[in-house]
């Protein structure tokens, strides 16, 4: 655990709901909440190919099926240039495929999450406070 970077931010308090709690327990469950959005930086091809509409994986060519098949093999970044034109290509920009990868794009993770310090407990938040 980084005690410094936790004790800073302690002091500086959540950017969206401000002030941590001086209980430990009430600050630990504040910095693990759940509600900080972050890109991802790469999708399985698990996701992608879960979110992919039935309907339109259905109206693909055999070609396109098997590309996006194969596509879907690998992790990908979902903010790449090339790999955003590749999907618009397979299922067109405004496919209901590709509003379902666009929302996946995104997590919503905690503030200790968002600030690399994973998983905060009340023993971490008391020797920051220390």
């Amino acid at each position: 655990m980084d005690i410094p970077k936790l004790k800073a931010e302690l002091a500086a308090g959540h950017p969206d709901t401000g002030a941590y709690s001086a209980d430990d327990e009430v600050a630990t469950a504040q910095l693990n909440e759940p509600n900080r959005k972050r890109p991802r930086s790469s999708l399985s091809g698990n996701q992608m190919f879960t979110a992919t509409d039935p309907a339109n994986f259905a109206a693909l060519t055999d070609l396109k099926r098997a590309l996006w098949i194969s596509w879907c093999n690998t992790d990908r970044n979902p903010y790449n240039a090339a790999n955003v034109a590749f999907v618009q290509y397979i299922f067109g920009a405004g496919s209901q495929t590709i509003t379902n990868l666009a929302a996946i794009r995104g997590e919503t993770v905690g503030r200790a999450v968002e600030l690399g310090l994973g998983l905060v407990y009340p023993g971490h938040i008391q020797n920051a406070r220390m």
